[in-house]
């Protein structure tokens, strides 16, 4: 018997707010015993620019996690003690490895009650950290969202949250929609699943252009310098200050270094949620796809009893991306079981393949939607560009100029930005750590993990399950070839005429044009999160 598909509701999701909460954030824990917690995250901006906030964190007494009684006290709790342990961690020149019993002890209680590690996740940033600005009109407008907590007080770090806020809110009716195509599938409703197909298509083109706007308010140097730091974890964070990870002191003996990836969009269950929708499979990071029939050429026999062609159930996975898994540990419990439950059901592509000669529409509204969502990881990456790489290049090439001070070289502030800006490839171009490989510096991201292989990858999988021949072919990451085997030319070697990638050489370097000439994003250099 096959297992029943997930109701959304049993998981803690809304059609309405989808992974957002379906009440709204709380802006202030309502018993006053949490008052201590409640006044440094009120004055958090001006105790880390004075420098204060280690010596207030130090003078605060265990509180206990009794009083706080629904959800909502819990998630605004988780919050709260995220943004302090993140500040007290790299709110000065050198980061912190011990975090005091104050924080630690609460706030590892909290974690446990809502399955998250004891770190800022993106749930603590992004989805449980916005108001509306006014309660009468809709929560899914940027013009109508702001946020609760930000480290700098900067209109930049609002944006950079409100923008994951806006895309979650925008995608929420996608939930329902595309659960409900799963049962259609399984109902042979071609229709159902057409349309829904469609729809998701379209909202995926709305949500890049959301995704866009992060260029009007985020300022590159802002989020870069100030920003960027205080969402990193401490997973290969060894160049940054912490080369064992931090021990969160819970008056246990014998506590141990841990070391958590920071906040990072890759814990958006939306985005892992529409991947496993559409079948898309991510592997670890550097590994090819394995030949296998059903991953590439449709199943002429759609009646056989293969997983790939039926659409009772899901296709066959190849072995699973470590780094999207271990993500889904990031999730709050029920986001990441709900992900888990659906992938058991995920039944779109097979359904798809097996209408292929007889349905173009279904196939088409198909690969559609993978364009789409391949569009969206696209511009991701251009992000990561402007936003990272040209950055830190600027901070590399300024940093002979810098004062001792402000060389991380030389004793200064060490953090993620200082860390990848003082990273060089001397030496023999053989360094030591997890930044370095074959002598290039391997920037990281607050997840702790190099990024732009995995994001090239990740964006090169989306198109991989595409049904039709020209659109796999298209949506690859391989150029593009013209068609079939002429035997007068075209090829001296044969095979069509291969066509590059706008720009994108044929070896997968991504080539960005601008008005001072091209420069190269090589797979070595990394970006602001993952999707």
């Amino acid at each position: 018997m096959l297992p029943s598909v997930p109701r959304i509701e049993d998981y803690g999701i809304s059609e309405q707010y989808g992974f957002l909460p379906m009440e709204l954030p709380l802006q202030v824990l309502p018993d006053p015993y949490y008052e201590p917690w409640e006044a440094i995250i009120g004055n958090l901006q001006a105790l880390l620019l004075s420098r204060r906030l280690r010596g207030v964190v130090h003078k605060l007494t265990v509180l206990s996690t009794s009083h706080l009684v629904h959800p909502a006290e819990w998630r605004r709790a988780y919050m709260v003690l995220a943004f302090i342990t993140h500040g007290y961690i790299w709110g000065d020149d050198i980061p912190a490895e011990r975090i005091p019993p104050s924080i630690s002890i609460p706030f590892l209680k909290i974690c446990s009650y809502l399955e998250l590690p004891p770190v800022a996740t993106y749930a603590g940033v992004c989805l449980w950290n916005f108001r509306p600005i006014f309660a009468d009109e809709p929560a899914d407008s940027l013009e109508n969202l702001a946020t609760l907590t930000t480290f700098t007080g900067s209109l930049d770090e609002s944006w950079f949250y409100l923008i994951s806020i806006a895309i979650e809110a925008r995608g929420a009716p996608l939930i329902p929609l595309l659960v409900n195509a799963i049962s259609a599938a399984r109902a042979g409703d071609t229709k159902t699943v057409t349309t829904a197909l469609q729809l998701f298509a379209e909202r995926l083109d709305e949500l890049g252009t959301l995704l866009n706007r992060m260029y009007e308010h985020c300022d590159p140097h802002v989020f870069y310098h100030r920003i960027r730091p205080f969402l990193a974890g401490s997973k290969n964070m060894a160049d940054a200050g912490l080369p064992d990870g931090v021990i969160y002191e819970d008056g246990s003996e014998g506590s141990e270094y841990r070391q958590y990836g920071g906040g990072s969009n890759a814990q958006s269950s939306l985005i892992q949620f529409f991947d496993i929708v559409l079948g898309v499979t991510h592997r670890p990071t550097g590994t090819g796809p394995s030949p296998s029939p059903s991953s590439s050429t449709p199943n002429p026999n759609p009646s056989a009893s293969s997983s790939s062609s039926s659409p009772q159930s899901p296709p066959s996975q190849s072995p699973p991306n470590n780094f999207l898994t271990e993500m889904q540990s990031y999730m709050p419990g029920p986001h990441a079981r709900f992900l888990r439950d659906l992938a058991a059901v995920s039944n779109i592509r097979p359904f798809v393949l097996s209408h292929q000669h007889s349905n173009r529409a279904l196939s088409l509204a198909y690969d559609a939607a993978l364009a789409m969502l391949r569009a969206l990881r696209d511009k991701h990456i251009t992000m990561v560009s402007r936003y990272i790489i040209v950055k830190s290049r600027e901070s590399r090439s300024g940093e002979r100029s810098l004062s001792p001070t402000q060389n991380p070289s030389q004793g200064g502030k060490r953090n993620i930005a200082t860390a990848t800006s003082g990273i060089s490839s001397a030496a023999g171009g053989n360094g030591s750590g997890d930044m370095r490989r074959g002598g290039r510096s391997k920037m990281r991201g607050t997840g702790g993990t190099a990024l732009i292989p995995f994001l090239k990858q990740a964006r090169d999988e989306t198109g991989e399950p595409a049904v039709d021949a020209w659109a796999a072919r298209l949506l690859g990451d391989k150029p593009v070839s013209s068609g079939k085997h002429w035997k007068g030319g075209w090829n001296s070697v044969g095979g069509g005429v291969e066509l590059g990638k706008v720009g994108e050489h044929a070896d997968g370097v991504v080539e960005i044009v601008g008005l001072a000439g091209t420069w190269g994003v090589d797979e070595s250099e990394g970006g602001i999160c993952h999707w």
